[in-house]
């Protein structure tokens, strides 16, 4: 017998085994999750180091110029660099979010982590308009796992995964005149008891937040919400603590996130765009924690995009002269709407002090205030329906225009975005917008566009009357944006704080779908080199050819989505 070949032969079988996870069991190999942002065991995996200490590796910057902002910032990230600072810089020839120039070059050879700063386009100059906010990229400590995203604690029992709920919370820039939406975000979490059947838990766990760099929202005009809330809300928070339109708490920027049937939630969080540095960045970061409420030994962490942006730059049109001051901006618009409706809203606000709100008679379900007399529309068909008029509005304004914005490009999934945002391939234009409230009878906030319009004949993607933000039918009664992201951010996103938790758990910015993670006997556990080499290259597979070992793994029903997805 030929002992060295015999030998070779086995080799070859481990390491194909291995390679496949026959058997599902895990074999020896350790189990490596991140639970409390530490680490335990020091463990490495693939050769990342443990101690998060920088790379030495030499990395090529990718090519960026005329790619979109969005799709710019992920190639960075997914060269192993860090977004730098974005500067916007009007252009008469470059469409607008377009990346005009980077630094440094594109070819250059640079250390791994090292930051890359782009000038992207803002579009034409306009005749008015509020100054474009120049955005303050966060840190790499903040946004970045531990060791480098490699995953680094042996033993965890839990996990905790953690997003918000729209993907962007507009808020206005000042209080004082007219307003449409309050400093207002939510965050929800669900934690999970990891095992060979994991378990949603919400009971013997305590769960907190803090918001990364930011304590308070006495910043700028922001403070005058505290000054009018009671005038336009009916009720007076305390400083720096918010509405609550979901539970009879006011939150502020750190506390405890309440406990609901699978989930835990922070409702009413006031955060603005400004760190404590004076910095405005529309995607700061919330930090989740999960205690053992008898030990208060910390259990699992994580982080997550707590978005928020007030680039509502009605001052592109009001009024006609250019004003640095939204306070002249949002006067311009009520004496406009006193000149065509026969109000009196510019005289409460500016000579009377009283600002309006705008949903306060133009209804609107995201403040749960109904349609009220004399208006009978709701506020996004009175918006999107007189702005959608060219006899009213010649020059249509784009999405971005309100919804923002050329600098914060709230939509910012890689695969579903372009450079104004491709707001209208699912939402449809603002003509369409309006008449689908007027005459299709759609409830805004309410009934929103699916995502089985588009991704039809996989399982558990159509989520019924039930929003996806909302929709928890997915494996195990996990949350669709628990695995896939908050709307408008689905991973992988060009924003790289929302892409902390698939990188931190899977070590890959894609949609969580490391069975580890959860699954405590199962194969992967956060290494890049198997999980997402294995399932993140585009080859057609099934997880019951490999992973023979699942419980009734000839059950489609028991995987997600039945395991009729078309391609990560």
């Amino acid at each position: 017998m030929n002992v060295k070949k015999v030998l070779a032969g086995a080799l070859m079988l481990m390491s194909l085994l291995s390679v496949w996870g026959c058997g599902g069991g895990g074999g020896n190999e350790a189990l490596l999750l991140t639970t409390g942002g530490g680490t335990s065991g020091g463990g490495t995996s693939d050769g990342g180091t443990s101690d998060g200490g920088t790379s030495s590796q030499q990395v090529t910057v990718p090519n960026l110029v005329n790619q979109t902002q969005s799709a710019a910032q992920s190639a960075i990230t997914s060269a192993g660099l860090h977004v730098g600072a974005i500067t916007p810089q009007n252009s008469t020839t470059v469409a607008s979010g377009t990346v005009m120039s980077q630094n440094p070059a594109a070819g250059t050879s640079v250390p791994s982590g090292t930051v890359v700063t782009m000038i992207v386009s803002a579009g034409p100059p306009a005749v008015g308009g509020l100054p474009l906010p120049v955005l303050t990229p966060l840190p790499a400590s903040e946004t970045t796992p531990p060791s480098g995203g490699l995953t680094t604690t042996v033993k965890a029992s839990y996990v905790v995964l953690a997003w918000n709920d729209l993907g962007m919370h507009c808020l206005n820039p000042s209080y004082d005149t007219a307003v449409i939406l309050p400093p207002y975000n939510n965050v929800r979490a669900q934690v999970i008891m990891r095992g060979n059947k994991p378990v949603v838990v919400t009971s013997g766990v305590t769960v907190s937040y803090r918001i990364i760099n930011n304590t308070t929202s006495q910043k700028r005009l922001f403070t005058q919400f505290w000054t009018y809330a009671l005038q336009l809300f009916g009720v007076a928070p305390k400083t720096d603590f918010g509405l609550n339109l979901d539970d009879p708490v006011s939150n502020s920027l750190t506390g405890d996130m309440l406990p609901k049937a699978g989930y835990f939630i922070a409702s009413g969080i006031p955060v603005t765009p400004v760190n404590d540095g004076g910095g405005w960045t529309p995607y700061q970061m919330i930090e989740v924690t999960v205690k053992d409420s008898t030990t208060k030994a910390v259990l699992a962490q994580t982080r997550t995009t707590i978005p928020t942006s007030d680039e509502i730059n009605c001052g592109k049109c009001h009024p006609k002269t250019t004003s640095s001051d939204p306070t002249v901006v949002f006067q311009d618009i009520l004496a406009k709407h006193d000149a065509t409706q026969g109000t009196s809203l510019y005289n409460d606000a500016v000579v009377n002090k009283k600002p309006v709100l705008c949903a306060s008679c133009h209804g609107s379900p995201a403040l749960n205030m109904p349609t009220k007399l004399p208006a009978h529309t709701y506020l996004s068909q009175a918006i999107h329906g007189f702005h959608a008029d060219p006899k009213k509005v010649p020059n249509t304004p784009s999405c971005y225009d309100c919804h923002p914005g050329s600098v914060t490009q709230c939509n910012r999934s890689t695969h579903h975005t372009a450079a104004d945002g491709d707001c209208t391939h699912c939402h449809g234009s603002l003509a369409t917008v309006a008449s689908s409230i007027a005459t299709g009878g759609r409830v805004p906030w309410v009934s929103e566009p699916k995502c089985a319009t588009c991704h039809a004949g996989v399982a558990q993607v159509d989520t019924g009357t039930t929003l996806y933000r909302n929709s928890d039918i997915g494996h195990g009664n996990i949350f669709c944006a628990a695995c896939h992201g908050s709307p408008h951010a689905m991973t992988p996103s060009g924003q790289i704080t929302d892409n902390y938790q698939s990188i931190q758990y899977q070590g890959k910015a894609m949609a969580m779908g490391d069975c580890r993670v959860c699954h405590n006997t199962s194969r992967g556990g956060g290494s890049a080199s198997e999980f997402s080499k294995e399932h993140g290259g585009g080859r057609n597979s099934a997880c019951n050819v490999c992973h023979t070992g699942f419980q009734n793994a000839s059950d489609t029903t028991k995987w997600p989505h039945q395991f009729q997805w078309k391609s990560r």
